[in-house]
């Protein structure tokens, strides 16, 4: 790996909307970005593709194990999970408990599987980002299953930043609780909503940046709210 560059990150969640965007962030700051993803990023100087009928015990196995082939002796500045999707429906909905399945799949097996590299891969002092949810701090109903698995990832981040995680010293985890994100699929789906409350995919993955470089880095264990009006993104620590 090049000795070149000024630091190395792995995006998982790397090609989707949002994860694309921050892989491209990084390039073009000189920095080395790692994808991991259900498919390859082009753009990435390294892929690990995720085997999405695999177990999660044989997805972390597989990651790890690419991950350490990938990085022989270098360690990680960054590692920011960006995985995820969204399901709806209440306990009386036909899908209920294959769409909380999915959300779990989704959100919490990336998560944590994010968690394992760092503990095993992330500088001392290194940067790990996981994506919560503003509507699981309450509660759900019309989307139990999404709510449920953004507001363990909340409970994920609030353990990695407590003493004997695992994680690294002086690491800083946080994860970012967005509302909607302005996305290709979103503007697709939601033709008519108002898309001035929707935060730019450029404004999350500026954040990244900064946060990476300890740039406005907020305290360990914050839940940052995204909170977008008028086209003007607010970012509230919790």
């Amino acid at each position: 790996m090049s000795s070149n560059v000024l630091g190395r990150v792995f995006i998982y969640g790397g090609k989707g909307a949002l994860g694309s965007v921050c892989v491209n962030k990084f390039k073009s700051n000189n920095w080395w970005v790692g994808n991991i993803d259900m498919k390859e990023n082009e753009s990435a100087d390294a892929n690990i593709v995720v085997n999405g009928s695999s177990s999660w015990q044989e997805q972390e196995t597989n990651i790890l194990k690419q991950v350490k082939e990938i990085l022989q002796d270098d360690k990680l500045d960054g590692i920011i999970c960006v995985a995820g999707g969204w399901a709806g429906g209440n306990a009386a909905h036909k899908d209920f408990i294959s769409n909380t399945e999915l959300m779990w799949r989704q959100s919490v097996w990336s998560s944590t599987i994010a968690a394992s590299i760092a503990a095993h891969h992330l500088k001392e002092g290194g940067f790990l980002s996981l994506t919560g949810a503003k509507a699981a701090l309450d509660a759900t109903p019309g989307m139990i299953g999404y709510g449920m698995a953004k507001a363990a990832v909340h409970q994920l981040t609030k353990s990695l930043a407590a003493d004997g995680s695992g994680l690294p010293s002086s690491a800083t985890v946080v994860s970012i609780l967005p509302v909607t994100l302005d996305t290709p699929m979103n503007r697709k789906w939601m033709p008519k909503a108002d898309t001035s409350t929707w935060t730019p995919l450029e404004f999350i993955s500026e954040l990244f940046w900064q946060w990476s470089n300890k740039k406005n880095l907020p305290k360990t264990g914050s839940l940052v709210q995204l909170i977008t009006t008028d086209n003007k993104t607010q970012v509230i620590e919790e």
